[in-house]
C-alpha cells in the first residue's frame, strides 16, 4: 500500500525495454542522435507548434533552467506560496537564477488573480531598491492536488502578459492534469499563453526523464550554454530520448495517467463513504488529502500503508481537531485498485 509519492513507483515495462534496446550500439552524443531527433519532433506533434526541447535529469533543474533562461538581475518571479519552486527545491532556482520568489496567496494551491495582480504592482520596473517583476510559474496540477482550468491559465498569463512577464509552468505531474481536464497538450499550455513548460515524465512511469519545452523557440537561444553550465547536458542524452520514446508510443502516457487518476477517484470515493475518514479538500489529480484521527492513520501505518502527513495549510486553520492529522496520498501509473481496496478496509 505504497501511497507515499508517485516517486516511490517503478518504471514502466515497455519504458524499461526501450533503455535495453538502446543499450546496445552506438549513437551520437550529447543531444545529437536520430533518436533525439525524433523525440524533439515528437514534442512538436504532441503541442501542434514547433517548440524547442532540452532534455535535464529533474524537475528541480527543468524548473530552475526555465526560470534561468528569462533571468534578469534584480528579477522576481511569483508563485504560489505552496508552490514546489519555493517550497521543496532547497532554493535551487533562487541560487541558479540569482533571483528572488515572491509567494502570492490563493485557495487550494492556485494563485489567487487579483492577489498576483497586486504583487506584481509591488515591484515596477525602476524599483531598483525592491527588484523588479521577472517572470509568473504555477503549477500544474498544484501541490494540493487540485488542477487549474483553462481559464484560470489563460487568466494568469493575461496579468502577466500586462507587464510583459513569461509565463512557466511546472509541470511535473503535466500528465495527470493533462487528463483531468481532458484537453489537449497545446490548450494546456501555449494556446492559453504560457511560454515555457517544465514537461515530467519520472513520476508517471519514466525512470528519469524530464524536459524543458520553449512555445516561442527564440527564447531559448541561451538555454544550451545555460543547461552545460549547470551541468545537465548528458552525453548519452539517448537514454533520456529512449525513456520519453515509450512514454509517447500510442499514448502510453496519457494512460499511465489516467491509471494513476482513476485510483485516486477510487481512494476519494472511499473517504466519502467512509465514517472513519474525510477528505481534506477536493482534487482532481492523482493526490489524495485525506484528515483521519492520528490512532487511525498510525494503525493504517502498522499495517503496512504508507503516505505523508500533510502540515494544515491556513485556510483548514482551526477545522482540524487536536486529535486529527492531514495525510497526503499519491496514487501512481502501478497502482492496483487492490491495493487501494486493502488501504480503505484498514480505515474500515
Amino acid at each position: 500500500m505504497f501511497f507515499s509519492s508517485d516517486n516511490w513507483a517503478g518504471a514502466h515495462p515497455a519504458i524499461a525495454e526501450s533503455l535495453s534496446r538502446e543499450a546496445a550500439g552506438y549513437a551520437a552524443a550529447y543531444g545529437t542522435s536520430d533518436l533525439d531527433k525524433r523525440v524533439e519532433q515528437k514534442f512538436s506533434e504532441i503541442f501542434e507548434r514547433d517548440v524547442a526541447v532540452f532534455f535535464v535529469a529533474t524537475g528541480t533543474a527543468a524548473n530552475s533552467l526555465s526560470l534561468a533562461a528569462v533571468a534578469k538581475p534584480g528579477g522576481v518571479t511569483f508563485c504560489h506560496s505552496e508552490a514546489h519552486v519555493v517550497a521543496d527545491e532547497c532554493g535551487a532556482p533562487d541560487f541558479l537564477t540569482s533571483t528572488r520568489f515572491c509567494p502570492v496567496e490563493g485557495r487550494n494551491g492556485k494563485i489567487d488573480a487579483d492577489q498576483l495582480k497586486a504583487s506584481i504592482a509591488r515591484y515596477p520596473s525602476n524599483a531598483v531598491h525592491q527588484g523588479r517583476a521577472m517572470a509568473v510559474t504555477m503549477t500544474q496540477a498544484t501541490e494540493s492536488g487540485t488542477v487549474y482550468s483553462l481559464e484560470e491559465i489563460e487568466r494568469i498569463s493575461a496579468i502577466a502578459g500586462e507587464h510583459d512577464l513569461p509565463v512557466h509552468m511546472d509541470g511535473a505531474r503535466f500528465a495527470n492534469a493533462l487528463v483531468a481536464l481532458d484537453a489537449s497538450p497545446a490548450e494546456m499550455t501555449w494556446k492559453r499563453g504560457v511560454d515555457i513548460l517544465s514537461f515530467g515524465g519520472t513520476k508517471n512511469g519514466c525512470w528519469c526523464a524530464e524536459a524543458i519545452i520553449f512555445f516561442k523557440p527564440d527564447m531559448a537561444a541561451d538555454m544550451p550554454f545555460i543547461r552545460k553550465r549547470s551541468a545537465q547536458l548528458f552525453s548519452k542524452t539517448r537514454f533520456i530520448s529512449a525513456q520519453l520514446d515509450a512514454y509517447f508510443e500510442n499514448g502510453l502516457w496519457l494512460d499511465l495517467a489516467r491509471n494513476a487518476n482513476a485510483m485516486a477517484d477510487r481512494l476519494r470515493a472511499g473517504f466519502t463513504a467512509s465514517p472513519n475518514g474525510r477528505l481534506a479538500w477536493e482534487t482532481t489529480s492523482n493526490e489524495v488529502f485525506a484528515v483521519l484521527d492520528k490512532t487511525a492513520a498510525k494503525d493504517a501505518t502498522d499495517r503496512g500503508a504508507s503516505f505523508y502527513h500533510w502540515p494544515v495549510p491556513q485556510e483548514l486553520k482551526g477545522k482540524i481537531k487536536d486529535h486529527e492529522t492531514i495525510i497526503r496520498l499519491v496514487t501512481s501509473f502501478s497502482t492496483t485498485a487492490e491495493e487501494v481496496d486493502r488501504f480503505l478496509l484498514t480505515l474500515a
